[in-house]
């Protein structure tokens, strides 16, 4: 089963689960993934955003020297980039237990972006919550943090700390292509061990993963690095010590929610083209058609249509395969997902489906996603 990684800071019992893949745990169970590692930085760019906040970005990887684990320099990475990964507590989550609602106190992991107190998590490791306090590095007190903003689509949320209060040290954002086989490392607190690294590869690419809202994530990276609960929210980071992902979920066993060597994150190329919208507390607006898909017949196969959807008012039904959009093939739901996130809400796209033996073509105006999804298949 694949769970977040963010860990309660009183875990609850263990269950009895079957093999199966479970996106986020309850607020009880939410846990954070964190991978920072550092890295020297041979060429630096500044990318700044729309709001001024600057993000340092390493144009070319350059690998770190000394012993290795995997492929990397788990010394060196853990050395330089440690000091920017961060401990995340989040107090007065709302977990729905047997006895009915109570409040819980959950941790996670994050990573500093900026000298302005910028801090990089996932959404579902804040959500809800009323207190969110930081530790950073091996720093021994807890500060205030403020959740900037936050997409709960993409899981991802900005934190801020007061500059002043803290030693910041960035970690570098990665531009480099990542590829199947490259060394990874990821620090963050497993199980509450603090500041944890683990070393791996990067398993596989382009995997699709469930926000905490039930709509799908594309472009995640799949690794093998153990990351488990207590892990979300972290840094994945790549043999050059600079950030490649962002630790989110974990497939598991039969065996309990550990660690089984299939991780994944999401890409920081997502989070880049999120932050400056993120930083300066504004809302990141997603397309939305409005279908519940699986594959099928050499398409995306309609299992369902949330009423009132773009989807609905354009005529499509179950049964019907999607196969082109925007003149573009459909072979799965996964293209299908890919094709209405790189439109936005209002644009209208020319869609094909094949109802029966017919090929019927509509013009469907994408609407903005909304804060759930209402069909029980995760709807693009």
């Amino acid at each position: 089963m694949s769970i977040d990684t963010q860990a309660p800071a009183s875990a609850p019992p263990s269950e009895k689960r079957r093999r199966r893949v479970r996106q986020y745990a309850t607020a009880a169970a939410v846990v954070a993934v964190v991978v920072a590692q550092v890295v020297s930085i041979v060429a630096l760019i500044v990318a700044a955003g729309n709001d001024g906040t600057t993000h340092v970005v390493q144009r070319t990887p350059a690998p770190v020297g000394g012993g290795r684990a995997g492929g990397i320099d788990a010394t060196a990475v853990y050395q330089r980039d440690a000091p920017g990964v961060v401990h995340v507590q989040s107090s007065g989550i709302t977990a729905n237990t047997p006895l009915g609602p109570q409040r819980e106190t959950a941790t996670g992991s994050g990573f500093v972006l900026d000298r302005r107190g910028n801090i990089l998590t996932n959404a579902h490791v804040v959500d809800g919550a009323r207190k969110v306090t930081v530790r950073i590095g091996d720093g021994d007190s807890d500060i205030a943090a403020q959740v900037v903003g936050k997409d709960v689509s993409r899981d991802l949320a900005v934190l801020r700390v007061d500059p002043s209060a803290v030693a910041l040290h960035p970690l570098a954002l990665s531009s480099a292509p990542v590829q199947v086989g490259d060394p990874v490392a990821a620090i963050g607190n497993p199980f509450g061990f603090d500041r944890t690294i683990t070393t791996g590869i990067v398993s596989a690419l382009q995997r699709q993963i469930s926000a905490p809202n039930g709509f799908a994530i594309d472009h995640a990276i799949q690794t093998d690095a153990a990351i488990n609960p207590g892990n979300s929210g972290g840094p994945l980071i790549n043999g050059a010590g600079q950030v490649i992902g962002v630790n989110s979920q974990i497939a598991t066993g039969g065996n309990g929610d550990a660690n089984v060597g299939i991780g994944f994150a999401i890409p920081i190329e997502t989070a880049k083209q999120e932050l400056p919208t993120l930083e300066r507390g504004g809302t990141v607006q997603h397309a939305f058609l409005g279908v519940g898909t699986t594959t099928g017949r050499g398409g995306a196969l309609v299992q369902s249509v949330d009423p009132g959807s773009p989807a609905d008012r354009a005529g499509l039904r179950a049964g019907d395969v999607i196969v082109s959009v925007g003149g573009k093939p459909i072979a799965d739901p996964d293209a299908l997902v890919l094709a209405i996130d790189a439109r936005k809400p209002g644009q209208t796209a020319a869609l094909v489906y094949v109802r029966g033996r017919a090929r019927h073509t509509t013009h469907v105006r994408l609407a903005v996603q909304p804060k759930q999804t209402a069909s029980t298949v995760p709807a693009p």
